[in-house]
């Protein structure tokens, strides 16, 4: 009864975080993960006590690190996990008749109030096999919790990482817009894929969910359905507007437009009936309702005879009454070169019409974007300062998976081991601590793993260690000294409670945009990087051969 009045208290609760429950449900999982959880409950073992490690193999797109991401929406899982009512009875409905109602009452009873966290922060760097999440908890629950976790995990990583590198690519001076939402894997991997290309290194989204719920700043420009809906025959119903000092009578805009098309096609060498009406009157009406934010679209028609002449003409109209436009799109053709001739007409018209602020209106880009074409676009000498990206940074069709995987590394205090013909998928023992070391100069070289029982490595310190190779070839120690080193893992979740708060996604932007900038370039290349090297500590190698040992013994 009392759990039951809780479920009801809990539905009408104004506090509720929407968001939360929007990240994903407890029966967002994976059948087997239902049916091994009877299993363990029959075998008397659903609260042993096991931790289960999230990591990646192999970094994605064939470079050398990755992002860490999704930890935020994470917590807001395991804060509010719990299987309601609803949920239970389903599962009564698909598992065998028989079942035991205990069962049932358990699974109703479940939360996170066993379970521990140590994670990677966001927006850190990420190396293969070096876990992003060690979960400990309970063995029942924390197999429940495996697909949610890597569903979360997968993506956001992803995701953020594919935007690390066209950020790497475009270079720190241009602006970059994702605007993938209606290319995305459905709205939940919209609002992801915005939320983490933003943490990657994206300046903007066109998402306003994402502005809503995660403070991604929000941009955008028109689109060809506005320009092509006009005709040039309408009559607007505002007409007038105010000179931006406040001063003076308002104007007609579209009449002051018209007076300057004449000048604009005189010094472009055109006939003032050449550019479109329609789209004229569309830019009129866009700057009416946006006078200190006027865009214009110039691909509707033409740009050189219709777009880029209209455009000049309602700027030069909003600057006579003190107003600024502050942009242009180029949306088809050969955009790098367009932009270096649209940027060759601002700079002419800017000194005819002696306004010096012309000549440095931005120009956005876009069009299928892809690592190829944003090479080009960014390039010295490109005119062109915001790139919008949509396709190719949500869908990530380099890669479409990260491949994050959930292993069980101990039961028991015992550590566990898979080892299958696959070297590749055989895992690594034991309840783990990670450090990263840094060179003299500042640059992350290796990551070590080590059991977490160990003392920590000291700074100044020699180490013998041994990399971790997965193929399963002959693996020599080396020795190295660290400069200075950091652990990887923090507590962010305890027993059910958070030990600190997420930092908000403009700090994981920036930790990541810092971390990125300590990287070696060699480890940066996007193509054939150098591998960055992560290693085991003695006592973990000699734990690895000692369980592989036993298990030759055993077969």
């Amino acid at each position: 009864m009392e759990r039951q009045q809780a479920e009801r208290e809990w539905e009408r609760d104004p506090e509720r975080d929407p968001e939360a429950e929007a990240a994903t449900r407890a029966l967002l999982t994976d059948f087997y993960q239902i049916t091994m959880a009877l299993a363990y409950w029959q075998a008397g073992r659903a609260r042993e006590p096991a931790e289960f490690e999230l990591f990646f193999r192999r970094c994605p797109f064939g470079s050398s690190f990755a992002l860490a991401a999704g930890l935020r929406d994470c917590m807001r899982f395991l804060r509010t996990f719990r299987l309601h009512p609803a949920d239970v009875k389903y599962l009564a409905s698909v598992l065998p008749p028989g079942t035991d109602p205990a069962f049932f009452e358990h699974l109703q009873g479940l939360d996170c109030s066993g379970v521990t966290v140590r994670a990677q922060p966001e927006g850190s760097l990420a190396f293969a096999h070096v876990p992003l999440l060690c979960v400990s908890g309970p063995l029942l629950l924390l197999q429940l919790l495996e697909t949610p976790l890597l569903c979360l995990i997968n993506y956001a990583s992803l995701v953020a990482t594919n935007a690390a590198r066209l950020r790497l690519i475009a270079g720190p001076e241009k602006r970059l817009l994702e605007m993938g939402l209606r290319r995305a894997q459905g709205p939940d991997g919209g609002l992801t894929a915005s939320t983490y290309c933003y943490l990657g290194g994206f300046d903007s989204s066109s998402n306003v969910l994402a502005g809503q719920l995660r403070g991604v700043p929000v941009a955008g420009t028109l689109a060809h359905s506005f320009v092509t809906s006009f005709s040039g025959s309408e009559q607007p119903q505002v007409r007038m507007l105010t000179p931006a000092s406040g001063q003076g009578p308002p104007r007609n805009l579209s009449t002051l437009t018209e007076s300057w098309l004449g000048k604009v096609c005189e010094c472009l060498g055109l006939q003032a009936e050449e550019p479109h009406p329609g789209e004229r009157a569309a830019f009129v009406a866009y700057a009416l309702a946006f006078p200190q934010a006027f865009q214009g679209l110039l691909d509707s028609y033409s740009v050189m005879r219709s777009g880029l002449p209209n455009f000049l003409a309602v700027a030069l109209a909003l600057a006579e009454l003190g107003y600024r436009a502050v942009g242009v799109r180029l949306d088809s053709g050969d955009l790098l070169q367009q932009a270096q001739e649209v940027r060759s007409v601002f700079r002419n018209c800017a000194s005819h019409f002696q306004v010096p602020w012309l000549e440095a209106v931005s120009i956005a880009v876009s069009n299928n974007i892809d690592e190829e074409v944003l090479t080009r676009l960014a390039q010295k000498g490109s005119e062109v300062n915001l790139i919008g990206i949509g396709t190719s940074v949500v869908t990530c069709p380099l890669q479409p998976s990260l491949g994050c995987v959930y292993k069980l590394v101990s039961v028991r205090g015992q550590p566990c081991r898979k080892l299958t013909e696959d070297s590749e998928k055989q895992t690594l023992p034991g309840s783990k601590a990670a450090y990263r070391l840094y060179s003299p100069e500042g640059a992350p070289v290796l990551d070590l793993l080590q059991l977490e029982e160990e003392p920590p490595p000291q700074t100044g310190q020699e180490l013998r260690v041994w990399p971790l190779d997965v193929s399963g070839g002959d693996c020599r120690s080396l020795t190295l000294t660290p400069a200075s080193l950091e652990p990887l893992h923090r507590l962010y979740f305890h027993l059910g409670q958070m030990c600190e708060p997420i930092p908000s996604l403009a700090e994981s932007r920036a930790l990541a945009q810092k971390s990125l900038s300590y990287l070696s370039s060699s480890h940066k290349r996007l193509e054939n990087p150098e591998p960055y090297q992560v290693a085991l500590s003695e006592k973990l190698h000699a734990l690895l051969e000692s369980l592989a040992q036993s298990s030759q013994e055993g077969s």
